[in-house]
């Protein structure tokens, strides 16, 4: 990424461009290409092809990005969910591991972090813990997504903070739940369906109505948008749906559970 990032800031300077200017013309924020050019951010294979044409490279970026090693292409995958997460129409989440990130509190977000092995530098806890928390912005803008969450029971009582901090977390919920555009189901423990037993996943319906899935394994993350493998997801979280508390019943259950603190 430190490489394909110094290739574009030479290609750029060679051009008479500013990180501003070239931004503007692929119609990104500076600070995007800053933290491309500074190995921080991956370029996406659509952006790298925009830029060979604006900077007449002849398909050097391109051909950089599609040879990355695959250490480096899994946060590709992940930054390019990200992107599509920032304008997306709707999102459909469903967990069964953690909170989903849009949902977690500063606290519990740091603590995910915390939690990796092999672990992360404090420096890179802190960097992701805020990155996080920067996406949580889509939950506010003044004409928000639809968004839809089922998560399974025992996510809700894993306790991966203190006691305090679990009550603030499941507080935070309680309130997520009033915002508008959210709906939050839990999938109780107690149920004996379950259409969510391979893993999380997330349905996105992109600005021009296209639907794409995206989930996350121990290694890496998958970006889906062939229509028979998002269709196959699309009938599970359907079905999860079902199976869950209704919003209602599942703001019991978290006023059930903080009184339980």
């Amino acid at each position: 990424m430190k490489l394909v990032g110094k290739l574009v800031g030479v290609f750029r300077t060679v051009a008479g461009l500013t990180q501003a200017q070239l931004a503007e013309m692929v119609g990104h924020q500076a600070e995007t290409i800053a933290s491309i050019e500074q190995g921080r951010r991956a370029l996406l294979p659509d952006l790298a092809r925009q830029l060979d044409r604006l900077l007449d490279t002849k398909g050097a970026l391109e051909t950089a990005v599609e040879n990355m090693p695959e250490i480096d292409l899994i946060p590709a995958w992940a930054e390019q969910y990200m992107d599509l997460e920032r304008e997306a129409l709707a999102l459909s989440w469903y967990d069964n591991q953690v909170v989903p990130g849009l949902l977690q509190t500063e606290a519990y977000a740091r603590a995910v972090f915390r939690n990796r092995v092999p672990v992360f530098s404090e420096e890179k806890i802190e960097d992701q813990t805020t990155g996080r928390l920067e996406r949580q912005e889509i939950l506010r803008r003044s004409e928000p997504p639809t968004i839809s969450f089922v998560i399974w029971e025992p996510v809700v009582r894993l306790q991966l903070v203190d006691d305090e901090q679990h009550a603030e977390q499941l507080r935070h919920l309680r309130t997520c739940t009033a915002l508008p555009g959210i709906c939050l189901q839990v999938l109780p423990l107690h149920h004996r369906t379950h259409a969510g037993l391979n893993g999380p996943f997330i349905l996105l319906e992109t600005p021009d109505y296209q639907h794409v899935a995206y989930s996350e394994t121990q290694r890496g993350s998958l970006l889906v948008s062939d229509p028979d493998e998002v269709s196959i997801l699309s009938q599970k979280y359907a079905m999860l749906r079902a199976q869950a508390l209704n919003p209602e019943d599942t703001v019991g259950l978290l006023d059930q559970l903080l009184g339980e603190q």
